[in-house]
């Protein structure tokens, strides 16, 4: 059930995004030097690595690490990076992950390959199980402004709490705070 709505909202919500998604990508394209797309190294169900397609927010040449171990981000930024994180248009691509199932509109958020820590705690856990998400959770009570064990914690409560009904709320509540900027770093 939870793969098929999945697929009818990638299907709808592509549809309904696909002018925002190409004019994304030309700014991206005419506003700096490199491919509009970034493929991220991102752990899976299973702990798994597979690529995740985000819009370039950062300049070609950015170390592959999260964003908060970098000594000065916004160095990297590309000059509309910092707005298309905060107004999260750079997770559309996603769209794409959630089709070919490498993720779900709901899920803990995937983390980079070199996220030791978070990787290991969600093992620890049981979350590696679960199909990530384009939003989670987590997302919902935090963002990027939650440390890691707090994270997991919340993930493990989506887990054990996971619905058609809560996944549901959970997008809800993501659109709010999507709308709000709110939680988000850079």
């Amino acid at each position: 059930m939870k793969r098929l709505f999945d697929i009818l909202l990638c299907i709808v919500a592509g549809l309904l995004l696909l002018l925002p998604i190409a004019l994304t990508g030309l700014a991206v394209r005419l506003t700096s030097r490199g491919p509009a797309l970034y493929w991220s190294d991102r752990v899976g169900r299973n702990n798994s690595i597979f690529k995740m397609p985000k819009f370039r927010s950062m300049q070609v040449g950015t170390p592959a690490v999260a964003t908060h171990l970098l000594s000065d981000p916004d160095v990297y930024l590309s000059p509309i990076g910092s707005f298309l994180r905060k107004s999260s248009l750079d997770e559309l691509p996603q769209l794409w992950s959630i089709l070919v199932g490498d993720m779900s509109f709901v899920g803990p958020r995937p983390a980079l390959f070199n996220q030791d820590d978070l990787i290991a705690l969600r093992t620890e856990q049981g979350v590696h199980r679960l199909l990530p998400g384009l939003t989670g959770w987590a997302q919902v009570n935090g963002r990027d402004e939650i440390p890691i064990p707090e994270k997991v914690a919340l993930d493990a409560e989506y887990m054990r709490r996971q619905s058609l009904w809560f996944d549901m709320r959970i997008i809800w509540l993501t659109f709010g705070k999507v709308v709000r900027s709110d939680g988000i770093a850079h």
